[in-house]
């Protein structure tokens, strides 16, 4: 008597032609964000990190220095990003080369955007410095030197010791001393001046050929985007023959020279007949006269 045994089928396919199987999906792999642009309804756009914790600038840092150490970072920590890439910037108009690498006096690197050191806010609370959470922009405008770090900034607030060009360092109102003065620049650090014997918008310096354009630039970027303690309707445009140029409270505004365009000087305050006839913009300069 024979015997037949029936093989179970997944046998049999076994050893006949393989079934042909797609390639399995892999999900898709997540890019590592490290800076993004959250969104206040008061302060509007800002910079952020991955997990949407606002950072800040400090007016100190104008001439693109850490001037933050000791007790200062316990409230404002340092903000950096290893290795950052155009992968770890997670909005279009943030550009790569905004951004840079600085070691502060303590030997810590920090990440610089636009040439201001990053840092975030963990005030003190019962005695235990504790940072912010995400969305909480509390720190902007501590002291009238801090402020979120807005990624379109073009007027900006500096808070160093006015230096002329013949090297003598002036106090606010242009007297000889050491100490800081807090005045305008622009997004990039840059300051601002106006001119004492200028009227109510209205430039009584600049050449019809522009020939002296050259020693006092006047200032045409017209767009304002300044730090919240400003009020941005002080801001105005006046029409310079051919050209228009900036105007806070009346006045013309206006870059120097010799500054050469480089963050953190002041030259200009020494030029002229008397020190402060060319002074820094300040927040409560008094109004262009008629």
């Amino acid at each position: 008597m024979s015997l037949y045994i029936a093989l179970p089928a997944i046998l049999l396919s076994a050893n006949g032609c393989k079934k042909h199987h797609d390639p399995p999906t892999l999900p898709p792999v997540e890019v590592d964000i490290e800076i993004r642009i959250s969104n206040s309804p008061t302060l509007g756009s800002y910079l952020s990190d991955k997990s949407g914790h606002a950072v800040y600038m400090f007016a100190n840092d104008a001439n693109g220095l850490n001037n933050c150490a000791g007790n200062c970072e316990l409230t404002w920590p340092y903000f950096f990003v290893d290795s950052l890439n155009n992968d770890k910037l997670g909005d279009t108009s943030l550009h790569l080369s905004d951004f840079k690498t600085i070691m502060a006096a303590n030997g810590k690197k920090q990440t610089t955007f636009k040439g201001w050191p990053l840092y975030y806010h963990a005030p003190s609370v019962g005695g235990v410095n504790t940072p912010d959470v995400a969305g909480v922009t509390t720190g902007d405008g501590v002291g009238g030197i801090w402020f979120i770090a807005k990624p379109d900034y073009t007027i900006m607030l500096a808070n160093l010791q006015l230096t002329g060009n013949n090297g003598k360092t002036y106090l606010s109102d242009y007297t000889e001393g050491t100490g800081r003065t807090v005045y305008f620049t622009d997004g990039k650090g840059v300051t601002l001046y106006a001119f004492r014997n200028d009227k109510l918008n209205t430039n009584t310096f600049t050449r019809a050929d522009f020939s002296n354009n050259g020693t006092w630039p006047i200032n045409e970027n017209l767009k304002v985007v300044a730090p919240s303690v400003l009020d941005k309707t002080l801001f105005g445009s006046i029409e310079v023959f051919t050209r228009k140029q900036l105007t806070y409270k009346g006045r013309p505004v206006y870059n120097f020279g010799l500054d050469s365009m480089m963050r953190g000087k002041n030259k200009g305050v020494s030029a002229g007949s008397l020190p402060g006839t060319w002074p820094v913009v300040v927040k409560d300069i008094a109004p262009a006269t008629p």
